[in-house]
């Protein structure tokens, strides 16, 4: 039964307004209205609201500002060295079967003109092959290269959970087994005007936003996920974002790094193309590490300067590995991680129902918020041709059609590269994970019998 006392604390709180519509309501209407209210942590909102009135929030990033220890790619033959004791020490990692993968997955795909869940978006750019089924036969060809059992853990939202299952259904988990394959749901926390009004999306529901990507590692203990990972011995949880397809998932290099440095929380970086380029830097600040997002860095500030060679380059592409005694630990008292309130202006329905525009108060967590809370963290370089092609508009820069395109620009300087190939130009290329999951695979398997290829190819 729905918890009565929900709309007590409305009460206690002045939601005047709710209480009035909530009375209106048919018995059975009431009681759908109450049912939804249970899964909403209400003291939680009211609390952060009343923390951002009394207290001058500055969004922007002060203090200490210095670039922080990274692993760049090998230069030298000793860091060449070190790259290949750290890729042994990975896939030691995948074949002790230590090693869950976390794909957070809660968004619907409205923003590039997709109604539906974006893990469901066709973007490969040969057989237009979904975002979960890439990343779901990565996981099968790690599975079968190493011998092991990946869990796939999926946060889904309240929006797409349903869709999310059906499609996994409907594909046969695409291949992997369904008993590794395992999904929970996002939290969801009230939206609030700064007068303190909550506000409501329907006749039985309140008006809510996600609580961040950071809430994947609250809604992961929650679950009870967390513990049953760690009672089957898994170690740590590589977390990555279900709208990048280039992706490399569980790549035994960065695990490997991870592990040499007794990390707590690891993150993978790359170069910004510019000091414009809006996306989280990475640095060390007040001599802790952390992710200061854009919008929060100082006009001014030595990271938005170009110079000869950028200082501040490192750009977070939100591809992680957390241990999981590290997951438990920012649980285990309450939820360690801070809360974030984003100012936004959305439609939602007022007196009388009619929608209309109103600025409200949403409050997220960050997963990097995890960095500066973290025992010993590590940070390691990448290609952005290589591991970022996020798809996040309808067209131009990080649309589909960009996503599609580095796809195929990556498999074909692997082929060439490695002497697997020649390309004609303008074709489109395409590999199977299962094929090869690198380069290093693909030079294996057509070691001696290179192909021409003249027309759009997809290796399998």
């Amino acid at each position: 039964m729905p918890k009565a006392e929900n709309i007590d604390f409305l009460r206690e709180h002045n939601q005047h307004h709710i209480l009035q519509h909530y009375q209106r309501l048919s018995p059975d209407k009431q009681n759908r209205f109450r049912k939804n209210l249970d899964g909403l942590d209400l003291p939680l909102v009211f609390k952060l609201h009343q923390e951002f009135s009394v207290r001058n929030i500055v969004a922007h990033v002060s203090g200490d500002i210095q670039p922080a220890p990274i692993i760049t790619l090998p230069k030298t033959p000793s860091e060449a060295v070190f790259r290949e004791k750290a890729c042994a020490e990975g896939e030691a990692l995948l074949r002790e079967n230590r090693i869950a993968v976390l794909v957070v997955a809660g968004g619907q795909g409205s923003r590039f003109g997709f109604e539906g869940p974006k893990g469901i978006f066709p973007v490969s750019p040969v057989k237009n092959k979904s975002l979960f089924q890439l990343f779901s036969e990565t996981i099968l060809a790690l599975n079968r290269r190493y011998r092991s059992a990946i869990p796939l853990l999926v946060m889904t939202s309240t929006e797409n959970d349903g869709s999310v299952k059906d499609f996994f259904r409907a594909h046969s988990f695409f291949g992997l087994d369904s008993g590794a394959v395992f999904f929970f749901k996002q939290e969801m926390l009230p939206t609030i005007t700064a007068a303190g009004s909550l506000i409501l999306k329907d006749e039985t529901h309140l008006f809510t936003n996600p609580s961040g990507h950071g809430g994947s590692l609250k809604a992961l203990y929650k679950s009870g996920l967390l513990s049953g990972l760690t009672q089957k011995g898994f170690s740590d949880l590589f977390y990555c974002q279900i709208d990048n397809p280039l992706v490399k998932i569980a790549e035994p290099a960065f695990l490997g790094y991870h592990r040499l440095a007794e990390s707590e929380f690891s993150l993978k970086v790359l170069r910004r193309r510019n000091a414009a380029e809006k996306i989280g830097v990475y640095a060390l600040v007040d001599g802790k590490p952390g992710v200061i997002e854009y919008s929060n860095l100082v006009p001014g500030s030595e990271c938005l300067t170009e110079g000869e060679d950028m200082r501040f380059w490192a750009g977070s592409i939100a591809i992680h590995i957390l241990s999981l005694p590290f997951v438990e630990r920012l649980n285990r008292q309450g939820f360690s991680l801070p809360y974030h309130r984003a100012v936004k202006i959305t439609e939602a329905p007022g007196f009388g129902g009619k929608l209309e525009k109103m600025t409200v108060w949403k409050f997220e967590t960050f997963v990097f918020d995890g960095l500066p809370l973290a025992a010993r963290t590590c940070c390691v370089e990448t290609l952005r041709e290589e591991e970022f092609a996020p798809v996040k508009n309808r067209q131009g820069e990080d649309s589909a059609d960009s996503a599609a395109k580095a796809i195929s620009v990556r498999t074909r300087q692997w082929l060439v590269e490695t002497g697997s190939a020649a390309v004609a130009p303008g074709v489109r290329v395409e590999i199977s994970p299962g094929y090869a999951l690198d380069k290093e695979e693909l030079a294996e398997k057509r070691k001696g019998n290179p192909l021409v290829i003249k027309k759009d190819t997809y290796l399998e």
